[in-house]
């Protein structure tokens, strides 16, 4: 489990033959890049087994997307990796798919939940949490209909004190915070309601930010209290990717798409 773990964080396969002997001993031999590189293709092998897995099993209740961009550039000027992870009934949460390509392109996320249903995902997911810049959503009125929508609050809140004067976006983020924490959709209303009161005279561009998306805003609240600090932001994709990135950051030049793939795997 050290080596993909040391690679995922960072280490060179050059670096490989130095640290083991630091690590577990001088007598510690075997590992050089050559080994490394054997690893990969295993690594590889794992990859592809992965990503034709069948999933006609599987129920995904809540599902994330967002598109991460990694700290590496990637080949074929593919923008980032479309990225994917359900929760299952019981909680659980899983990477359900990925793909490079374009995170404002309905084309490539469609690509992506196509190839999830041809894998045997037939059941759509009761709720899709996601930023509102996302190709995603176009492609999911198509493959997904049913399927309801969130749209992240952190993104949402970021991009409309972005239309306020710094001299109000603290005051602005806690009304803002008074909508997505209330108790109940009665009260998230009514304080999305004072917003758009408070601040549509004189910034019109903030107001009309937040009040053309409320029905996808609020959405959550349909659902179970207890999930609601899970599924009114897209952090599950932000945490769980933090180490791809700082694995990528170490990367000289054009990240290959295979080893992107196996990096995230």
């Amino acid at each position: 489990m050290a080596l993909p773990y040391l690679y995922l964080k960072g280490l060179s396969s050059g670096d490989f033959s130095e640290v083991m002997p630091i690590l577990l001993g001088k007598d510690a031999g075997g590992f050089s890049a050559d080994t490394v590189l054997r690893l990969r293709k295993q690594w590889k092998k794992e990859y592809d087994q992965w990503n034709t897995r069948r999933l006609e099993s599987k129920n995904y209740v809540y599902i994330w997307a967002d598109g991460v961009y990694l700290q590496a550039r990637m080949e074929d000027d593919k923008q980032c990796m479309l990225v994917i992870i359900g929760a299952t009934p019981e909680g659980k949460k899983e990477l359900v798919g990925f793909l490079d390509g374009y995170r404002e392109s309905a084309q490539s996320w469609r690509e992506l939940l196509l190839n999830l249903k041809a894998q045997g995902l037939t059941l759509p997911p009761k709720l899709a949490i996601g930023d509102g810049a996302l190709g995603f959503w176009k492609a999911k009125d198509e493959v997904w209909p049913q399927t309801s929508g969130q749209r992240c609050w952190f993104h949402k809140s970021g991009n409309i004190l972005n239309k306020l004067p710094k001299s109000l976006q603290s005051k602005a983020k806690d009304d803002l915070h008074n909508i997505w924490m209330a108790e109940s959709k009665e009260e998230a209303n009514e304080a999305f309601d004072l917003f758009l009161e408070k601040y549509k005279a004189k910034y019109p561009n903030a107001t009309d930010c937040l009040g053309k998306d409320r029905s996808d805003l609020l959405a959550f609240y349909d659902f179970p209290a207890e999930h609601w600090k899970h599924i009114r932001t897209t952090n599950p994709i932000e945490s769980t990717f933090a180490t791809v990135k700082h694995r990528t950051k170490r990367s000289k030049g054009c990240l290959a798409r295979e080893t992107a793939f196996i990096m995230i795997l």
